[in-house]
């Protein structure tokens, strides 16, 4: 439930962009900048909240992350000004990275004997996927055919994070390992496997929210604007459609057993995949091939992420994970805050299409230091 919960953080501005900018009557550039809000508030929070877990445990920082991502999404609906949507942008990152950081240190405790980090990380992120399929697909069901107003829809989504706030209040979590201090998170920052993991997530995040935030309006420009009658949810189609191909293959790479042991070429053989996809977003001016770019770039996408936590799990103790997570995930999120508004910037006056070589350039830097995720650390004894 936690990690579906992030998808929706994450991918509803992006299911909304087209309505939320023509009800803001804001430019690309502008909404760009929403996104950039959401992820600086990821990256202040998440260097907080992953100390957080490993000193008081799962549950608190649970219920946190439910309490404010459900308000967050509910201010977002009904806000009247730009500048509530901002501060709406700004709860759902604090919502989002409790949410993130519970959801992504248990799953690798609790699944698979806490033996193999990667293919847990996996099969757990499949249900962010899950998360990037539903929620751009209800919009299109809320939207179009329900003809609900971008507010309604958008508060059916918050009370169900409310039913995932019910389950959090009633579950057994583990407990974490004691003796925690906060001192140990500074230690951890001197790492090379912590820094070269920080480093490729801050080229993963950047390509993700990339795909989450501009595929609707790509695939709008492609099918010839808002204004062409269906467009705007045919759009949304295609981004469900990338969540789709993230779910699968986080589903597929999960059923690779010892994958932690393969992992970094995994890596490498998706980053240098996602280059391919990416490359033919950008080359192509057909909506069906775009569609098959988009695809792809999902499958490309999945295991890397999770593979990446997975691998560099391996080489500590579990009592670490959530300031190791924390760490990473935070860098990481600077390439989520600025590649995406730098994208929306250079698409005032343009196309989105035109800017996705920025993308492109990216993959390939995270193709390059990929080559490097297995050589730099050992993996702990215990694991």
């Amino acid at each position: 439930m936690s990690v579906f919960s992030i998808a929706i953080c994450f991918i509803i501005l992006g299911s909304i962009s087209v309505e939320l900018m023509a009800s803001l009557k804001i430019d690309a550039g502008q909404f760009g900048s929403l996104v950039m809000t959401l992820f600086l508030t990821c990256c202040i929070v998440q260097f907080i909240i992953g100390p957080l877990v490993d000193k008081f445990g799962y549950k608190p920082i649970a219920i946190l992350g439910f309490v404010v991502t459900s308000g967050s999404l509910f201010l977002l609906a009904f806000a009247p000004s730009y500048e509530l949507v901002r501060l709406a942008c700004v709860f759902l990152g604090i919502g989002a990275m409790s949410l993130n950081t519970v959801g992504n240190t248990l799953i690798p405790v609790v699944l698979f004997g806490g033996k193999d980090p990667a293919r847990a990380s996996n099969l757990g992120n499949a249900f962010f996927g899950l998360g990037y399929v539903l929620t751009p697909l209800l919009f299109v069901l809320f939207l179009t055919t329900l003809k609900l107003s971008y507010s309604t829809s958008v508060s059916i989504i918050g009370g169900l994070v409310i039913v995932f706030l019910v389950f959090a209040l009633a579950t057994t979590f583990p407990k974490v390992a004691t003796g925690y201090k906060f001192s140990m998170a500074f230690k951890l920052l001197s790492k090379g496997a912590v820094l070269i993991a920080a480093l490729a997530l801050v080229c993963y995040m950047s390509l993700e929210t990339t795909m989450g935030t501009w595929v609707k309006p790509l695939m709008t420009e492609l099918l010839g604007g808002s204004e062409v009658a269906g467009a705007a949810a045919k759009a949304g189609l295609a981004l469900s459609l990338f969540g789709v191909a993230m779910m699968v293959g986080r589903f597929l790479a999960s059923t690779m057993k010892n994958l932690t042991a393969m992992g970094a070429k995994v890596i490498t053989v998706m980053s240098l995949l996602s280059v391919v996809a990416i490359v033919g977003m950008i080359v192509t001016k057909s909506p069906a091939l775009a569609i098959v770019a988009i695809l792809l770039a999902g499958l490309a996408f999945a295991p890397i992420f999770p593979t990446i936590v997975g691998v560099t799990f391996a080489k500590f103790e579990p009592g670490l994970y959530g300031s190791i997570f924390g760490i990473i995930f935070a860098i990481g999120l600077l390439g989520a805050t600025f590649v995406p508004n730098y994208i929306g910037k250079l698409s005032v006056g343009h196309t989105v299409q035109g800017s996705l070589p920025v993308a492109a350039i990216i993959a390939g830097i995270l193709f390059l230091i990929s080559l490097f995720i297995g050589k730099v650390g050992k993996p702990a004894k215990t694991q």
